[in-house]
C-alpha cells in the first residue's frame, strides 16, 4: 500500500468501523472505480469480521444471565474495535490481534 493509496481510503476505513451500517458503506464507497483503496479494503474486511463476530457471539453469550461474562464480552470487543479504529485513524493497516489474520483470510475477495 502505497501512502496515496492510504490517504484515499482513510475515510472509508474509519468509516466501517462505525456500527455494521458503516461497513456497508464504506464498502460501496470504496467499490466506485475512482476511489478503490487497498488500505480501505483492509480496514473493511477486519471491521466486518469483527461486527459479525461480534453479533455471532453476542447471541450465544447472552444466553447466560451473568454481569461478569457478559461485560467481559463487551469489554474484549470494545478493545478489538478501539484498536482497528486508531489503526485506520493512524494510516496503518495492521491486523486486530488474535482474529485480524483469520478475517483477512476469509474475506479475501471482498474489495480486492
Amino acid at each position: 500500500m502505497t501512502e496515496h493509496d492510504t490517504d484515499k481510503g482513510r475515510q472509508n476505513a474509519i468509516i466501517s468501523y462505525i456500527t455494521i451500517f458503516g461497513v456497508i458503506i464504506a464498502y460501496y464507497l470504496n467499490n466506485e472505480d475512482d476511489k478503490k483503496s487497498l488500505f480501505a479494503s483492509f480496514h473493511i474486511r477486519q471491521s466486518l469480521g469483527l461486527w459479525l463476530t461480534f453479533f455471532a457471539l453476542g447471541y450465544i453469550i447472552g444466553i447466560f444471565d451473568s454481569w461478569l461474562i457478559t461485560s467481559a464480552f463487551y469489554l474484549f470487543f470494545a478493545v478489538l474495535f478501539i484498536y482497528g479504529f486508531t489503526n485506520a485513524i493512524g494510516r496503518k493497516a495492521q491486523a486486530v490481534p488474535l482474529v485480524g489474520n483469520f478475517y483477512q483470510k476469509i474475506f479475501a475477495n471482498l474489495g480486492s
